[in-house]
């Protein structure tokens, strides 16, 4: 009763601590659920909680670390537990010449005597030709010295695993900047659709002015006609950018981890704010890259590499030394009995030595191996500290010119807006054509386009930026981790 008691507590305490993380690693379909208007850092946030790809490297992790208990576990002794049991059975000659052996032996030692039952069981000299053999044993090998082949693997396997964490940030990292590309462009699209329904919702307008002139007879039909052919025009339009938009979609589903690609279709993302700061202090490239170099994962990933290959270096050297170990045994024999006792019982100790002279080279040209290994992650890390800097310094180069643009276009809006609001009253006064009114309405139309693009383009230029110095994690990261 005891035990069944213990068992369901067990049980009880294994669910009390699943539960937590259950809550906590809700799916994120579940948690879009309860999301009506989607920004930028909830995605990215969803993302590094449901993307599959960070599951992935997480269990790449995991492996790394059962790598390092590897590792440790050849720095302890082996053990090992052997038993066997077999029945022979001998030929007519064997037999015979054992028989004939045992009774030479036992006229030797007349002295002894029983020697004439002992020798024959040791020899297998039964008095049946067919006879039972059992043995059993354990036997302790510690390995004392292998030409510091232990300590280099500790070595390698450690920074086996700070290399695979490192990867596990950067995919973060990058993840993090994909999801803002989506999200951006989805953005964008959406944008466009708010863009085409104005559009769309002023030719309606239009249209019912043109036609009640018709029918009074204050305006031509060609009036009614045109503005006919710009409302679909317009609604062309809308349906394009409609399809962008759930194109765009599947693209951020697929990176927030939701099954099969498919993005609610409750949800709305927050709406591009035309009129968020872009101006800021200057940046100096110079700083931004000496803190790059220092916090990028990526590049903390290739020097981990580069000291991994320098504990391979020290593996190939192994095989060079000697190898020196200590092995101990006991072990129990006996024949046609399996009841071994005490008396049939033995042990061995033994140290030993083996030093491999000659192997055809190949030692040598791993060791050339695991050189030029180390040569090449030197060489792979000088070139990705090249990138990093050229990477930063375009991202800098394309913000600046976004926030010009920003501006422009921010100027222009407000131009193209009061013409098309001069180009309306001209025409419903009549001093001005259609076509005027149908130019004006497509400038402005325009004019918000490159404006929301300006806009996306300045958001994806920061994004980059915050991920080419490695800074697009901080607003993910809890202050324990920070700290």
């Amino acid at each position: 009763m005891q035990r069944i008691v213990v068992a369901v507590l067990s049980v009880l305490c294994c669910l009390g601590s699943i539960a937590p993380l259950a809550a906590e690693e809700q799916p994120v379909a579940t948690q879009l659920a309860k999301v009506k208007v989607l920004d930028l850092k909830t995605a990215q946030s969803l993302a590094l909680t449901g993307n599959p790809t960070l599951g992935a490297a997480q269990s790449r992790i995991e492996q790394a670390q059962a790598r390092v208990r590897q590792a440790a576990a050849a720095w302890w002794p082996s053990l090992d537990l052997s038993g066997s049991g077999s029945r022979q059975h001998l030929s007519d000659t064997s037999f015979q010449s054992s028989q004939a052996l045992t009774s030479m032996l036992a006229g030797i030692g007349s002295q002894t005597a029983n020697s004439s039952q002992t020798l024959p069981a040791v020899l297998g000299g039964s008095s049946s030709q067919t006879y039972d053999s059992y043995s059993a044993g354990i036997q302790a090998t510690w390995v004392l010295f292998e030409g510091f082949y232990r300590r280099f693997k500790d070595q390698q396997t450690a920074y086996d695993e700070q290399s695979t964490a490192a990867a596990l940030i950067d995919n973060r990292r990058l993840l993090v900047t994909s999801v803002a590309e989506a999200f951006l462009n989805a953005q964008l699209a959406q944008a466009n659709i708010d863009i085409a329904h104005a559009d769309e919702d002023f030719y309606i307008r239009q249209l019912e002015d043109a036609q009640n002139r018709f029918n009074v007879g204050a305006g031509p039909w060609g009036d009614v006609l045109n503005i006919k052919v710009q409302l679909n025009t317009a609604k062309t339009s809308l349906i394009l950018h409609q399809r962008e938009f759930e194109a765009a979609g599947y693209g951020l589903a697929a990176l927030l981890g939701l099954p099969d690609a498919k993005f609610p279709p409750h949800v709305r993302l927050d709406a591009l704010d035309k009129e968020s700061v872009t101006t800021g202090p200057q940046k100096n490239p110079e700083t931004l890259i000496k803190e790059a170099l220092t916090v990028r994962p990526d590049i903390r990933r290739l020097e981990m590499v580069i000291k991994q290959a320098e504990a391979t270096t020290g593996l190939a050297k192994a095989p060079l030394y000697p190898k020196l170990q200590i092995a101990g045994m006991v072990q129990g024999q006996k024949f046609d009995n399996p009841a071994i006792s005490e008396k049939d019982i033995g042990n061995t100790v033994a140290l030993n030595m083996s030093w491999n002279l000659y192997a055809g080279g190949a030692d040598q040209a791993r060791l050339v191996e695991a050189e030029q290994a180390k040569r090449e992650a030197t060489y792979t890390l000088a070139n990705l500290r090249n990138n990093v800097a050229s990477e930063i310094r375009q991202d800098l180069a394309l913000l600046a010119a976004a926030q010009e643009q920003v501006r422009l276009q921010r100027e222009t809006v407000k131009l193209v807006h009061e013409n098309r609001d001069l180009a309306k009253n001209e025409y419903e006064a009549g001093a001005a054509s259609l076509v005027r009114l149908n130019e004006a309405q497509r400038d402005l139309i325009d004019t918000h386009s490159r404006l929301g693009l300006a806009l996306v383009a300045y958001q994806l230029a920061s994004q980059r930026l915050l991920s080419a110095t490695g800074q697009n994690l901080a607003a993910f990261e809890t202050p324990d981790k920070k700290k």
